[in-house]
């Protein structure tokens, strides 16, 4: 199976399309084999999606990728910090 990313969109739906599966008798093997993903996934998915809706999980996924931009500033400005305090002291 190829491996492809999923917009937050794509995995709701599926999320909820594997509720309605199961809640008319499924197992959670079929519902996964029905919308070609493993079970794994439905389960990861599920974690992190469930009982979210479309607009509340993209507005997660822009503060991940927020936070995660955040954190490379702050890193770079501290290695910054730490190069400036070296040659202040004439290490170089």
């Amino acid at each position: 199976m190829p491996t492809r990313k999923h917009t937050p969109e794509e995995i709701i739906g599926k999320l909820r399309e594997a509720e309605i599966l199961l809640a008319q008798g499924g197992t959670t093997a079929d519902a996964c084999r029905r919308l070609s993903i493993a079970e794994q996934t439905y389960y990861r998915w599920r974690k992190e999606y469930g009982g979210l809706k479309t607009d509340q999980a993209r507005r997660m996924k822009d503060l991940e990728k927020e936070n995660a931009r955040l954190r490379r500033a702050i890193s770079d400005l501290t290695l910054d910090k730490l190069i400036l305090q070296e040659a202040a002291r004439g290490n170089f």
